[in-house]
């Protein structure tokens, strides 16, 4: 039995849910956005989304609980929104955007310049005496994880000094040094 799959969707006011064979579609003040299922049925009853499974195969066992939480984060994405932001720890590491294109100082021989899909709504900000932060928003939770962890495979922050771009927030295990 799955506990999360059995839990209903609220639909908040202003989104939209259309369901259409195997594609779902979410519409709301922030954007669209489409998911193809298998496996389950959705059903929109009372201002909720239910999702069921058809039998209790494997196959749908394994499904129930994921499609209802892909559902329910494009639900949240296309009313609130999702935001994630990563600092950057380490003398001289800079952040700066131009438009969609963000541009990185990481201690390299050169800095790196990184294209920013459109869907994603990209800040940066630096004040003195702190670590520069780089704010990601936008309505698709899959895209803005995919974004900051490839922004954060330029330099992960490494175990000794805490070097590297960290997500803000997270807690890294540090390593005691050489021992004289």
């Amino acid at each position: 039995m799955s506990r999360i799959g059995n839990n209903p969707i609220a639909i908040p006011e202003g989104v939209t849910i259309d369901v259409k064979e195997n594609v779902v579609t979410v519409k709301g003040k922030l954007g669209e956005l489409t998911q193809e299922f298998s496996g389950v049925a959705i059903k929109i009853e009372d201002g909720q989304a239910w999702v069921t499974r058809p039998s209790d195969s494997i196959e749908s066992k394994s499904k129930h609980g994921l499609y209802r939480s892909l559902v329910l984060n494009m639900v949240e994405g296309v009313s609130k929104g999702w935001t994630k932001e990563l600092e950057l720890v380490g003398v001289g590491y800079r952040a700066s955007h131009q438009g969609q294109k963000l541009d990185l100082a990481l201690g390299f021989s050169h800095n790196i310049v990184l294209d920013i899909a459109p869907e994603v709504k990209i800040e940066t900000s630096s004040e003195k005496g702190k670590n520069p932060i780089i704010k990601l928003t936008s309505f698709d939770k899959q895209l803005v994880g995919q974004v900051a962890a490839k922004i954060r495979s330029f330099r992960k922050p490494e175990p000794y000094k805490g070097k590297g771009i960290k997500f803000v927030g997270e807690q890294l295990r540090r390593k005691a040094g050489k021992s004289a």
